[in-house]
């Protein structure tokens, strides 16, 4: 059975995506399994945002089949790790936990990068295109360091 990660943002439509590609293009697939979801759910069933796709694409990643989707309570249970893009995603997602188990599965992805921090990933939505590759290198540091992890200890 595969190792799941649930990548997770606002809206699934820009960070949690990229963050879902990042990593997927990182992990050996028939080990492991990455997905996104969002905290919020206007983009559900929708592609994720023109400039997410266009960043991956030009950093060699396809996201654009990806579809959105709101994150829910089931998630605890399918997904071995959670990661999601900032501190009020976090609070988010933790208030939906049930056990002590559920809570601890969801970090914050750049605690990857500056353990004990809190930083958060910046949302571009409403920012510069340039902000898509700031989020997209500050997402492939973090994606290193956790594909790292994940293939020591479950590959």
């Amino acid at each position: 059975m595969p190792v799941k990660i649930l990548m997770v943002c606002l809206g699934n439509i820009c960070r949690s995506p990229l963050a879902e590609g990042i990593l997927a293009s990182k992990l050996p697939k028939d080990k492991f399994k990455v997905d996104s979801a969002g905290t919020g759910s206007w983009h559900v069933g929708r592609q994720p945002d023109e400039r997410s796709i266009i960043t991956a694409k030009k950093n060699n990643i396809d996201i654009s089949s990806q579809k959105g989707r709101q994150f829910a309570i089931r998630d605890f249970d399918t997904f071995d790790y959670i990661y999601v893009m900032d501190n009020s995603n976090y609070n988010d997602v933790v208030f939906l936990a049930k056990t002590p188990e559920h809570r601890n599965k969801v970090q914050l992805i750049l605690n990857e990068l500056f353990p004990g921090e809190n930083v958060d990933v910046p949302d571009p939505y409403y920012g510069l295109a340039n902000g898509f590759d700031k989020v997209y290198k500050m997402l492939d540091q973090a994606c290193d360091v956790i594909a790292h992890k994940l293939i020591e200890k479950h590959a």
